[in-house]
């Protein structure tokens, strides 16, 4: 196991009816900014939930972060928020809303354009924020990062901020979330998880345990929610699963990878697909190229995962890969780019991005622009 140093200050506070909880967490004497996304949580109870705990606080309502927030929209809160003085932030909503919140926290103690922090991929400062947590899928309710996107020039990139000072989960609000926005949740907390585990063998068997009992409770729950999602324990398990997949407990002292979600941004930058549906096309194209470096792990997590034990590794490996694809197909997502209109033009300029940029993603230190296509093409 590596080295390392973890602290992870968010206050998690969970569980049914624990928005009330609200108005005792908030400081005192602060300016508050409440951001939202489209307005599924005035259908929900949550606005109601929110307003009725912000009862004597002075604060003012930013609406319209879109999935996939875009610095464009988060400039014009920042403006909002410096006109109004705001020193404090409650996000409500999913990933999004929280992702669009950590930017619109930095650039209220920021003399620049906004963009710049998210290039730079840090803040040098941010006014406290805490998040309302409507739909389970980045954990950025319990960390510190967040990805942006800019309509101008077609980009989307990650940064990191600090973290939510607290964040409230009530799984009674995800019940009247659309299946498709459920499926691509489930699907981003399983890559998140295999963004961590899926790399060598032999780091940690805590982590790895951890890792692969956050997986296999996916794949137990995924099944029952989509025939029941108003299940609350089911729901719990599925938001419970989305914040301990990425807030650093099973990242502690070992590799990473990163491949799928850094290839599945520019494929969301290029396409507007939803970011949970891009990793469900991409992870398995991404273990089948990199099979052999990734080879005894992806054996690890078929026996542990999928019980994937008989026939030779080469057979075990290819069982594994395709059982991980017909689980994302269960979701009822695509697992193929075709079948969401993307060829070989957007390959290249996905190939063309990572060369020019000078990266080289994953525990190897060795996707770069030319092997990054050829997981694209494995993904056709």
């Amino acid at each position: 196991m590596k080295n390392f140093i973890f602290q992870n200050t968010t206050r998690l506070i969970f569980g049914k009816g624990m928005i009330s909880e609200l108005h005792k967490q908030i400081p005192q004497g602060k300016s508050i900014m409440v951001t939202f996304g489209g307005g599924s949580v005035k259908q929900n109870g949550v606005y109601d939930q929110v307003i009725e705990a912000l009862k004597g606080h002075n604060y003012v309502e930013f609406w319209g972060i879109e999935p996939n927030p875009t610095v464009e929209t988060l400039r014009k809160a920042i403006d909002l928020g410096k006109s109004k003085n705001v020193d404090f932030i409650i996000a409500v909503g999913g990933g999004s809303v929280v992702d669009g919140t950590k930017l619109i926290a930095a650039g209220l103690k920021y003399d620049g354009d906004a963009w710049d922090i998210v290039k730079k991929g840090y803040a040098d400062d941010s006014v406290p924020f805490a998040a309302i947590l409507t739909l389970p899928a980045t954990g950025s309710e319990m960390n510190e990062g967040a990805v942006i996107s800019r309509t101008e020039t077609v980009e989307k990139y990650a940064f990191t901020n600090t973290f939510p000072q607290f964040s409230i989960l009530d799984p009674i609000s995800t019940f009247t979330l659309p299946d498709f926005q459920i499926a691509c949740g489930i699907a981003d907390t399983f890559v998140h998880v295999m963004e961590q585990y899926l790399t060598v063998c032999g780091q940690s068997r805590v982590m790895d345990r951890w890792a692969e009992g956050i997986l296999s409770t996916l794949i137990e729950i995924a099944p029952e929610i989509r025939k029941n999602k108003q299940d609350y324990d089911l729901m719990a398990d599925f938001m419970l699963s989305a914040t301990m997949a990425l807030n650093g407990f099973i990242a502690m002292g070992v590799k990473q990878d990163w491949v799928t979600h850094m290839i599945g941004h520019e494929v969301t930058a290029l396409h507007g697909i939803t970011h949970g549906q891009t990793l469900a096309i991409i992870l398995p194209a991404t273990m089948s190229v990199l099979r052999e470096q990734k080879k005894d792990k992806i054996l690890q997590y078929g026996e542990r995962v999928w019980q994937v034990t008989s026939g030779s590794e080469e057979e075990r490996i290819e069982l594994t890969i395709k059982k991980t694809e017909d689980f994302f197909r269960s979701l009822g997502l695509a697992t193929r780019l075709s079948e969401l209109n993307v060829g070989d033009d957007s390959i290249a300029e996905v190939e063309r991005r990572f060369n020019e940029r000078g990266v080289a993603f994953g525990e190897a230190g060795n996707v770069t622009g030319t092997v990054a296509a050829q997981i694209l093409r494995a993904a056709k």
